[in-house]
């Protein structure tokens, strides 16, 4: 029987690589999507579901299909919202709210494919997607950063509390991507100050350019695969050194 998988945030990006990734020669993998035209591509064996992550009916019906198709054996929390907020001139209720729509998806997803797991008694794996500013926030970003972390706290927890069960929980931790939202951003600018913004992120990142999603994919299937059958409730950065990289103030 097929191995079955299912990616949040599933259509673009980190997730659309992650998806890409995991199908291999035989697998499925559940697209979790809220925007249809991000889904368009899927097909075969990649089942598209569109939908909040963040609903727990949603979440169930991933994992219906995930199971319906094979073995469900991984999940993958990867959907996220992009949108800053500050605390001097925000509510505190809007910062929540945000804190929330990149907290809850995690939560319930973790939820959904622990208690599948469990009733399964099948062994599974959860990698959850988490971001550089987890650890070392960046200005402007403070709802984001903050349920980032609080995501990386969630795994550890979860890996420590259902490891005696067969359940590892992991989580990826990425520097800057080269995503259609990193294209995006570039193309909006002005091409000088483009080609200046693509200089100095990679100046940030030791190994001197921004990631592939591909690089992101490949230590999530790691980290589900059982080549990581020892690893559980780490916290692994892909980010080629930005995590590390202190600036040498004499050097400038």
């Amino acid at each position: 029987m097929a191995l079955s998988y299912v990616v949040t945030g599933g259509g673009r990006g980190i997730g659309r690589g992650i998806v890409e990734r995991l199908l291999g020669q035989e697998n499925v993998v559940v697209a979790v999507e809220r925007d249809a035209e991000a889904l368009e591509w899927a097909g075969g064996r990649v089942i598209p579901l569109l939908g909040d992550a963040s609903a727990e009916a949603i979440a169930e019906e991933a994992a219906d299909l995930a199971q319906q198709a094979g073995t469900l054996t991984g999940w993958v929390n990867n959907a996220a919202v992009f949108r800053d907020a500050s605390v001097h001139s925000d509510s505190a209720e809007c910062v929540v709210n945000l804190i929330t729509a990149n907290l809850a998806p995690a939560v319930v997803g973790c939820t959904t494919a622990v208690r599948r797991f469990l009733n399964a008694a099948t062994p599974g794996a959860i990698v959850n997607i988490t971001s550089h500013q987890a650890q070392r926030a960046v200005p402007g970003a403070l709802p984001y950063s903050t349920a980032k972390a609080a995501i990386e706290g969630l795994t550890r927890a979860l890996a420590v509390e259902y490891g005696p069960k067969g359940i590892r929980v992991n989580a990826v931790a990425p520097g800057s991507v080269a995503t259609e939202r990193y294209a995006e951003f570039l193309a909006a600018l002005d091409p000088s100050v483009a080609g200046k913004v693509e200089r100095e992120l990679a100046e940030l990142h030791p190994i001197g350019r921004v990631a592939t999603t591909g690089e992101v994919a490949a230590a999530v299937a790691y980290l589900l695969s059982a080549d990581a059958s020892f690893v559980t409730g780490v916290v692994l950065p892909v980010d080629g050194g930005r995590s590390v990289l202190a600036f040498d103030p004499e050097a400038r």
